[in-house]
């Protein structure tokens, strides 16, 4: 993900966030954070009374909000929006994000439970907050869509999880082909929810 950071706190936790995509929270160090941050020397602690987790919370907290900010911006993108297209454009992000970098960033959310989530961390509130903030944006664009609320939820859900399975594929295997092969085969299902009468709308108006 990337974002534009201003003050020495805000930098901080922008760069956190990155360090624990590629080396996840075990091997992010707080020195190499405000090094990267370009901070002043002592002042994590003032910023971040609570050491590292509460450094980790809220470079969680930045990340949701960053990928909830991506899903709500699909609509700005066509006339016509619709679930295949949704995902599609959750998945062109990291299709270019890991071309772009050489396959060596992955999701911090995803890091962060992969190193965390089985435990007891004090992380794992802010966690959970990240993934349902996502979760729920995905969901909320669905409904726009005139998909039912409930079945939105269980689409977020798994649009979400075919996700993140393909970007740890794609990471493994250093080939952002897994990507493609979820959006094709998740789009004929994610089209089969549109009701038919926004469907024929849809078809009978030209795109942007």
């Amino acid at each position: 993900m990337s974002g534009t950071a201003r003050g020495p706190r805000e930098r901080m936790v922008y760069s956190a966030a990155q360090l624990v995509r590629s080396h996840g929270v075990a091997g992010t160090g707080v020195r190499e954070v405000v090094a990267r941050a370009e901070a002043p020397r002592g002042s994590f602690q003032h910023y971040f009374p609570g050491g590292k987790d509460q450094l980790v919370g809220e470079a969680l907290v930045w990340s949701g909000d960053f990928a909830a900010h991506w899903a709500t911006r699909y609509r700005d993108t066509t006339r016509h929006p619709t679930p295949a297209g949704l995902f599609a454009h959750l998945v062109r992000y990291w299709r270019d994000d890991l071309t772009a970098h050489r396959y060596e960033r992955g999701c911090p959310v995803m890091a962060t439970a992969a190193d965390l989530a089985g435990g007891d961390s004090a992380v794992n509130e802010q966690l959970r907050a990240a993934t349902e903030r996502w979760e729920t944006a995905v969901a909320d664009e669905l409904a726009r869509m005139e998909v039912p609320r409930s079945r939105a939820r269980s689409l977020a859900t798994l649009m979400l999880s075919a996700l993140e399975g393909a970007i740890m594929l794609a990471r493994v295997h250093r080939d952002v082909g897994r990507l493609d092969t979820v959006v094709a085969e998740l789009s004929p299902l994610l089209r089969s929810q549109v009701p038919a009468a926004r469907r024929r709308r849809a078809a009978a108006a030209p795109d942007r």
